[in-house]
């Protein structure tokens, strides 16, 4: 009978939420974490990758002394003829996810001690870190335990920022992404937040009233709110101008349909 192969000893795995892009909105929780951390990682995107130097920044002032390891994150398929479908979709997030975990496995492996992993916004929304440490464990070759520190997330932000709150009284709050905002409206959804927007396909909801918010906790912060029809406009160009002078551009936004036009 074989040997299991040696893992090596016990490592603390901590995927920490550090908030939306205000190098304080991390909670104190947070920062113990990430000062008992022997080092941190983080996917690089590409050269000068601006979400990467947040991290470092993040680092330098709430756990100076603990090093951000770079990984070069594998390359997605984009294609329109690959995810175009749902199926098709799924199955390119599921091969990056594998491709992710992968390269993280292979940093892991070659740098001992515990690790954090600092998450935009909060773990838990829209985000695929706990799937790629998921699949880190479930392969066996590393011996973690994972731990999941809650952060603020983007979808906080924008209700503070507009003295929000995301439901009616009673009522529901549906959260989803661009790529099914229609599909959740065509089912009836008249409350809704949306995230991970590649462009903002509002145009049939111009009677709809919209809260959003670019760059939330940013230096860029821009916020519009206002009937769709009359700010679309000026959201998109505000999404341009973002995008070009910071680099990047995260957006979210809180989408109402009118009274006088539900059905």
């Amino acid at each position: 009978m074989s040997e299991a192969p040696d893992r090596g000893p016990r490592r603390r795995l901590r995927v920490v939420g550090i908030g939306s892009g205000g190098l304080d909105q991390i909670t104190v929780e947070g920062i113990d974490v990430l000062r008992a951390s022997d080092y941190a990682i983080a996917a690089v995107k590409g050269p000068d990758d601006p979400l990467v130097d947040f991290r470092r920044r993040l680092l330098a002032r709430h756990a100076p002394g603990v090093e951000l390891v770079g990984v070069t994150d594998p390359e997605r398929d984009r294609s329109s003829s690959s995810t175009s479908s749902p199926s098709g979709y799924r199955g390119v997030v599921l091969d990056w996810h594998e491709a992710r975990s992968l390269a993280w496995e292979h940093a892991l492996e070659s740098r001992p001690g515990d690790v954090a992993i600092p998450v935009w916004g909060d773990p838990a929304f829209y985000d695929s870190t706990l799937r790629i440490v998921d699949r880190i464990a479930e392969r066996g070759r590393l011996d973690v335990d994972v731990e999941v520190i809650p952060g603020i997330s983007a979808l906080q932000v924008l209700a503070a920022r507009h003295r929000l709150v995301l439901h009616e009284i009673g009522g529901t709050v549906t959260v989803t992404t661009g790529r099914r905002l229609r599909e959740v409206v065509a089912a009836g959804a008249d409350n809704v937040v949306v995230m991970l927007n590649a462009d903002l396909p509002l145009e049939d909801l111009a009677d709809w009233h919209i809260w959003w918010g670019g760059n939330l906790g940013d230096a860029g912060e821009t916020l519009v709110a206002g009937r769709v029809g009359d700010v679309l406009p000026d959201l998109r160009a505000h999404r341009d101008r973002l995008r070009a002078d910071y680099g990047w551009v995260m957006d979210v936004y809180m989408l109402r349909r009118d009274e006088g036009t539900q059905t």
